[in-house]
């Protein structure tokens, strides 16, 4: 059983980066376990042309300036990087880091991104199918680099296509991020479909953690209606968007509390007998 784990998601967009750092070190301060940023080049809401900052030179800099919370996107998109660069790029963070870089991955979905920086767009079939030909690759990378990461880096894939994406996470993944679901009920067919493409290739899905995203302004009815059915179901890690210029992190007090109290308990054990 994975224990329960709170990420604060600093959307990196709208604000200044020393508020967006500040946020970061507040997120430390406050027992946050990751703080993830994301991997798009405009803001995804509000004004489509404010502020907004790159993902992995921020995660350069976060690395430097934290000393304990996981660091890493929520996700990059694999359109926008040679693999075998991008692995160096984790290498290199990993150790800026003291070891502490979570690789999450996606194919990739806006697509402004790619128009306006000159990427091919394409199809979700062939985003998905460039997925696949890269993960092997920049895996093979990482085992290369000299000197190596300083630990072996988690891989994390978000997504909830059942016939491709979750076959990708039973073969590679030591983390799934299932999206920010509205309920639990929407999450059913894809678990069912994790735990069959697992089976298939011979792997014990309480290997990966599970992870969803949450609203902060729902976190008061998420946690009175949805939070245990969740790890019930099986999922460990949730994730909370914030958005600058403020990255308001304190609001999640109460989620930290519910993550302590959990674990106390038991956990996923302690949700299950009482689901």
């Amino acid at each position: 059983m994975h224990p329960i784990r709170i990420a604060a998601q600093l959307h990196p967009q709208h604000g200044a980066w020393r508020d967006l750092r500040a946020a970061a070190l507040r997120s430390e301060e406050l027992g946050y376990d990751i703080v993830y940023t994301w991997d798009h080049f405009y803001p995804l809401y509000g004004d489509p042309d404010g502020a907004h900052f790159e993902c992995w030179s921020m995660l350069a800099a976060l690395a430097e300036a934290t000393s304990r919370v996981e660091i890493g996107p929520l996700v990059t998109c694999n359109s926008y990087r040679n693999p075998q660069l991008l692995a160096d790029i984790v290498r290199t963070v990993d150790h800026i880091s003291g070891g502490r870089v979570i690789n999450g991955i996606g194919a990739g979905w806006k697509q402004r991104d790619y128009a306006e920086y000159g990427y091919e767009f394409g199809t979700i079939g062939s985003r998905l199918a460039a997925l696949e030909r890269s993960i092997p690759l920049m895996l093979d990378r990482l085992a290369k680099l000299n000197p190596p990461p300083l630990r072996r880096v988690p891989l994390l894939i978000a997504g909830i296509g059942e016939r491709r994406t979750l076959r990708l996470v039973a073969q590679h993944a030591d983390g799934w991020h299932a999206m920010f679901p509205d309920r639990p009920a929407e999450l059913e067919p894809k678990v069912a479909a994790l735990r069959r493409w697992c089976a298939e290739v011979g792997r014990d899905p309480g290997e990966i953690e599970w992870g969803v995203g949450v609203e902060p302004d729902d976190l008061e009815r998420f946690l009175a209606e949805d939070g245990e059915t969740y790890v019930a179901m099986g999922f460990s890690q949730f994730t909370l968007g914030y958005n600058g210029p403020d990255w308001p992190v304190d609001l999640g007090a109460g989620f930290l509390a519910w993550r302590d109290e959990m674990n106390a308990r038991g956990g996923a054990a302690a949700a299950a007998a009482t689901a």
